[in-house]
């Protein structure tokens, strides 16, 4: 409590705020807002600044409240978003910002509206007696302010969000107090360029393919979510509104259209908003939204770079704005008078407006199609044709369900159909509803059987539709080839890569090569989060080259790239980039030409060693394809046993099991006994120069339950006595263990508190499970050289959703049941012994 007080006592200007906002709202009316006097007294906008000379009401205003609602949110947004700024810019600077944004923002969209006032502007007319009472305004304008400064990636984040947010209010709402607070926005920007005490810094942090992706991602995304804005807005001023109305289905009650048309109000308009009521239900609901949904859908897609979101955006906008030009009479329909007039002039914003809902979503479709080379992320082969298949196939199924069963139940509706009827009537099934007030309706269902069929072949349809969108989007691949594993073994057998290269030869890797086919990078995709398995493989020269192309390719792909398993000569082409980086553990490592077990730092070793002598167990050199159908079995048996012991599964990713051992190129250490029983098993994965093996790391190391005591340390000592015999071989490595460090490591520090928590929280939730520390503890043993490790991301407010990708690599298995068990930190609360599922980090 302590320390939430002291953090408050530090945002005065947020506690103020937020106080006001409830005291004010509980004195006036927290469910409701203020009364109509107070409001007129109080609240901004035209009438009340020029007219009734009411200038402190700009001020005043952003103090109030119009109801429940907009009071929690309002709240909610001085504590997150007014105390983010606050922390930023400071207390004093932010009271400035604040109260600055209230009556400048309010003050400039007044002045425009003074002016569209005297022109005769219909906007301007339409909402001068309206008043506003807005505490958004100024939270817009300072969080703008703050944001320069920001860094680089949040600076773009809060800008793009915020102008986003007031200009999808602004177009489909279009209230005054719309206006002001987009005014408050850009003034707040101004301002914070004019405190900022540095130079503004221009350049683009990530590629400009991405930035366009991530722009007209926002735009399909302000299509598909303003006509809902304008469903609930209480007024419907925008530009956009229009289209916004014509995606409801809006229509008046049937009781109440029927006492008009009873009391002589017989006109076709009446009968037409009659029998619109009678098609009300779920299903014309869903008709009319779900086409949003696809919007979504396809947003979503674009902003990873998606191809065939690309498409799916271009041809739904192109139908929307199809449609719209055709229920307005923009088109000549066959059979019906071309009504597009412009009537000399008059209503001229009315007209406009009405353009600009059917141009808005043509200009999308036509950006979306011009920029087409921003979305280089194609299906898998035949995906996108098993799209369009099973779009076209349900489309024209479920119109002969409508057609065959409406001439089943022809006599079910009225009045009764003939077959050209049911056919000429399919595509309005699939039609939002509100592209259909002004086309006759030939019939209605009369039961709920036809009503059935009448209604719900359409939602059925765009169902379908989005499913298999959803499905071809996820399905997006970069693709590396059939020969992929061939080129790394090619590029392994050069050199480069470190010790831990071999790792990227694993399944579940996805391999990316340099344009000249000479560098490899091992990596995996997990919640947007690409993830390397190592560092580049190939000659170094190509590093930094190599590094900046896959960040390019992650980006193409909406991936956020994370070099894992990095060592320390790879730290100054990052610091270069600007990206982040920590440590995630340390190598252990052994120089065979120089192996010595003498001296009393070696006591264990020399004991575990003599311990086997005694006992008759033997250290045996091999691979599995040369192991005896029976030694074969005991390993298998050996790993099963380990897993069974386990609260989670086996850890995966750069931790090697059974089916890594069984590589030709792998080779194992085995404890064996005079009667063939295996006690223990270790493998080593081979490190090349020029088709030569240099060295061997460490992966697989388990032994039996009951088997002989320090059978670990003796075959790690038996492999390093060996390789000392071979002069080719340069080092030994005892690999890492994941998530685990001696604490010498500055770098976790210089990261940051929430990077350092990340891997601790990692490291402490999965230690008594499987005993990282304690692993780590066990290879100080051989009196290694220690050798850092660190990872490294371009953005550190990424780091969470890292923490969860790396959790599902190295448990991609991991159960609803185990991921409970996982998060309450269940298993053996005492360290495990050094007898893990792998060993490389």
């Amino acid at each position: 409590m302590t320390g939430i007080r002291r953090q408050l006592a530090r945002q005065p200007v947020m506690v103020g705020y937020a106080t006001l906002l409830v005291l004010v709202a509980l004195a006036t009316g927290p469910i409701h807002g203020p009364s109509r006097r107070l409001r007129s007294l109080l609240g901004t906008g035209y009438e009340s600044v020029v007219e009734n000379r009411h200038l402190w009401s700009p001020l005043t205003s952003v103090f109030f409240a119009d109801n429940a609602v907009i009071l929690l949110a309002a709240v909610v947004a001085a504590v997150v978003v007014l105390g983010y700024a606050e922390r930023l810019m400071g207390s004093g600077r932010t009271l400035l910002v604040f109260l600055g944004t209230a009556v400048l923002g309010a003050g400039l969209g007044i002045l425009f509206e003074s002016i569209g006032v005297a022109s005769g502007e219909l906007w301007s007319r339409g909402v001068s007696e309206l008043w506003s009472i807005d505490p958004f305004a100024p939270i817009f304008g300072t969080i703008m302010a703050a944001s320069c400064f920001a860094g680089p990636l949040w600076r773009r984040r809060i800008r793009v969000l915020t102008t986003s947010t007031a200009l999808v209010l602004l177009l489909y709402s279009g209230q005054p107090s719309d206006a002001y607070r987009l005014a408050a926005a850009l003034i707040g920007l101004g301002l914070g360029v004019a405190f900022r005490p540095t130079p503004i810094d221009l350049t683009w942090r990530r590629s400009s393919d991405h930035e366009t992706r991530t722009l007209l991602a926002a735009i399909v995304g302000v299509l598909a979510v303003g006509p809902i804005i304008s469903i609930f807005s209480g007024a419907r001023y925008g530009v956009l509104a229009p289209l916004g109305v014509l995606l409801t289905q809006e229509v008046s009650a049937p009781s109440d259209l029927l006492d008009r048309c009873l009391l002589g109000n017989i006109t076709r308009q009446c009968v037409h908003e009659l029998t619109l009521a009678r098609v009300g239900g779920i299903g014309p609901v869903l008709v009319s939204l779900l086409p949003l949904v696809t919007l979504i859908v396809a947003a979503a897609g674009l902003a990873r770079g998606r191809r065939f979101a690309a498409w799916l955006a271009i041809v739904v906008n192109g139908a929307l704005a199809v449609l719209g030009a055709w229920y307005y009479g923009m088109l000549p329909v066959s059979g019906q008078p071309y009504v597009w007039q412009w009537h000399h002039g008059q209503y001229w914003e009315i007209a406009l407006v009405l353009l600009a809902s059917v141009l808005g979503p043509l200009v999308v479709a036509t950006l979306i199609a011009a920029n087409l080379r921003c979305f280089p992320v194609r299906g898998r082969p035949g995906q996108r044709r098993r799209f369009y298949l099973t779009t076209v196939l349900s489309f024209l199924g479920l119109a002969l369900v409508y057609v065959a069963g409406g001439w089943l139940l022809r006599d079910h509706f009225r009045p009764s159909v003939t077959l050209l009827d049911l056919v000429t009537d399919v595509p309005e099934r699939f039609i939002p509803v509100g592209f259909l007030r002004l086309e006759r309706i030939a019939f209605l269902p009369m039961d709920w059987v036809s009503t059935a069929l009448y209604q719900w072949v359409g939602p059925l349809f765009w169902i379908i539709l989005i499913a298999g969108a959803i499905r071809a989007i996820r399905g997006g691949v970069a693709g590396t080839g059939a020969d992929g594993q061939a080129r790394l073994r090619t590029i392994l057998s050069r050199g480069g890569g470190g010790s831990l290269a071999y790792m990227a030869t694993w399944e579940g890797n996805s391999l990316w090569f340099t344009a000249t086919g000479t560098t490899a990078i091992a990596y995996r995709v997990r919640n947007g989060i690409a993830i390397t398995t190592t560092e580049p493989i190939g000659p170094a020269a190509e590093g930094a080259a190599a590094v900046a192309d896959f960040a390019t390719m992650c980006d193409d792909n909406g991936w956020v790239p994370v070099f894992y398993s990095l060592h320390d000569r790879w730290r100054a082409t990052f610091t270069a980039m600007g990206w982040h980086t920590m440590g995630i553990g340390e190598e252990t490592v052994l120089r065979p030409g120089t192996w010595d077990t003498t001296g009393k730092k070696w006591q264990d070793i020399r004991s575990s060693i003599n311990r086997a002598e005694r006992a008759g167990v033997r250290a045996e050199w091999t691979d599995f394809r040369s192991l005896p159908v029976l030694q074969s079995v005991q390993i298998t048996e050996i790993s099963e046993q380990w897993v069974q012991e386990k609260e989670l599964p086996e850890l995966g990713f750069t931790l090697g099991g059974l089916d890594e051992l069984r590589d030709p190129a792998v080779r194992l250490m085995l404890a064996v006994d005079a009667d063939g029983r295996v006690h223990a098993v270790t493998s080593w994965l081979p490190s090349l120069r020029d088709g030569v093996v240099i060295g061997w790391t460490l992966d697989f190391m388990r032994r039996r339950p009951d088997g002989m005591n320090g059978v670990m340390e003796f075959l790690i000592a038996r492999t390093a006595q060996l390789m000392s015999e071979r002069p080719e071989i340069e080092f030994l490595s005892l690999s890492a263990a994941p998530l685990a460090q001696t604490g010498t490591d500055s770098d976790a520090d210089r990261s940051g508190s929430l990077a350092a928590r990340v891997v601790t929280f990692l490291g402490r939730t999965l230690e008594p499970v499987y005993g990282f520390r304690s692993l780590l503890a066990f290879k100080r043993k051989f009196q290694p050289e220690f050798h850092s490790l660190f990872m490294a991301y371009p953005d550190p407010v990424a780091l969470p959703t890292i923490g969860l990708a790396l959790s599902r690599c190295y448990l991609p298995s991991l159960s609803v049941r185990e991921a409970v068990a996982f998060a309450r930190g269940l298993g053996d609360p005492k360290p495990a012994g050094p007898v893990r599922s792998g060993t490389g980090l």
